[in-house]
């Protein structure tokens, strides 16, 4: 985050914790509520020209689509309300997956609802919804108790391989740069082909 005279330029918010490491309401605070607090509080102090990238994940978009109601109270509800919506209660979340589907998917509905208030200002907001990138964190999965899944989603995909961390900052610059300047509101999935396998492919469900 680049900043001049209080103003913010830049922002690429990145922090959330996987369905391995917390619980489903810790999950929700974390991955939802906060970002949807980071969008609306830099939304305020924003630059003209300004851009911002949330990281999402490729797991929103392998969650059953939502009503419409439900995804616009995903969108607009105020942050403050946000997890008391009846959809975010416990006993309507399946697992600590779900709970991180939910929360991704509010990540890139959240975006949009958040483009129009940034567009005010001059600035632009844009969601990256990353499949597999070799990271610590991946690393980490790929040892533990999904590593089988996330094996045969590599093994799967069209791409045969997982993505790396400089392929996610080339689309983020993208995003973020003049070149990027017309996109705005818009989720970028990159995951090799994976969620495209998922739905219609051979990475069906068994």
């Amino acid at each position: 985050m680049a900043t001049s005279l209080g103003a913010v330029h830049g922002l690429i918010h990145a922090a959330g914790v996987s369905p391995s490491q917390a619980s489903p309401q810790t999950i929700l605070k974390v991955d939802l509520y906060g970002t949807a607090l980071v969008l609306e509080a830099f939304g305020k102090v924003v630059a003209e020209g300004g851009s911002g990238v949330v990281i999402a994940s490729q797991s929103g978009h392998r969650l059953p689509p939502l009503t419409l109601e439900e995804n616009k109270a995903l969108a607009t509800t105020p942050v403050d309300q946000l997890l008391n919506l009846q959809m975010l209660q416990l006993d309507q979340i399946k697992d600590t997956l779900h709970a991180y589907q939910l929360s991704k998917r509010g990540n890139a509905l959240r975006v949009m609802f958040e483009a129009g208030r940034w567009g005010d200002r001059g600035a632009r907001v844009n969601t990256i919804s990353p499949g597999i990138i070799i990271t610590p964190l991946a690393k980490d999965e790929l040892s533990g108790p999904r590593g089988a899944g996330y094996r045969r989603m590599i093994d799967g995909c069209p791409a045969k391989r997982a993505g790396t961390p400089d392929e996610v900052a080339n689309v983020a610059a993208l995003l973020m740069g003049p070149e990027g300047g017309f996109i705005t509101g818009s989720d970028i999935l990159m995951d090799g082909g994976v969620t495209a396998s998922y739905w219609f492919g051979s990475l069906a469900p068994l």
